[in-house]
């Protein structure tokens, strides 16, 4: 059989070395509330014991306070089927806070079929960050649809490119559950024909890949 070369964007994707565009992310809190102008020294001191021995209404609030581990959230069977020949463990990417964002991998070239699968937890301060950056999500990857029963609110898109005569197709699942977000990625090619997985085995595969690691997620908090 002939060897055919890949192009350049999913050569990257096969590379061993994974940087995460994210570096830097980070999260902050609201503003802490002003202390009273003129306070009673004894008072004042009472207070300020109370604040720091009592949790923030905010953090109280948290339903998810850290990422799950993702390369559990997604069954071996599920693997199998969308990422053929892939390492079922999947490789985790590394983080600048793994307590805030946790990112897996899966990646196969079986014959001439190209398959890859992210799944990616973000936990925010608030159901407000959440449900912000997701609209915001949303608006940024028009076209899509909603997905009815997952999470809070769930969205998936897919859309075709092509790089040097060769098509890849990829479908992007978002997830808003509480005040932590859930993004899938799914993408293929075919190297021999340079054509792409349809979109309803690439949307179908997305969404099954992000309804197990909602389940995850949630199951995390139960237990």
């Amino acid at each position: 059989m002939r060897s055919y070369p890949l192009p350049l964007a999913l050569t990257a994707r096969l590379s061993p070395v994974v940087v995460l565009a994210a570096a830097g992310w980070a999260l902050t809190s609201g503003p802490f509330a002003a202390e009273p102008e003129a306070a009673a020294p004894q008072a004042q001191a009472r207070t300020e014991n109370e604040s720091a021995s009592a949790p923030s209404a905010s953090a109280a609030a948290k339903t998810y306070t850290g990422a799950p581990a993702p390369c559990g959230s997604v069954s071996p069977a599920t693997v199998k089927a969308l990422v053929p020949g892939a390492r079922t463990a999947g490789k985790e990417i590394p983080s600048t806070d793994t307590e805030l964002r946790r990112t897996c991998s899966w990646n196969a070239l079986k014959g001439y079929d190209y398959r890859w699968l992210d799944v990616s937890f973000e936990i925010t301060d608030s159901d407000e960050a959440a449900q912000k950056s997701y609209r915001q999500r949303v608006e940024d990857r028009s076209g899509g649809g909603d997905v009815p029963g997952l999470g809070d609110a769930g969205y998936s898109v897919v859309n075709l490119t092509t790089e040097d005569e060769q098509k890849t197709r990829e479908g992007v699942v978002l997830a808003r559950v509480s005040n932590a977000l859930v993004v899938v990625t799914y993408n293929g090619s075919d190297f021999e024909t340079k054509e792409a997985p349809g979109s309803d085995e690439i949307n179908k595969g997305a969404i099954k890949a992000a309804k197990e690691a909602v389940a995850a997620l949630e199951d995390g908090r139960k237990g």
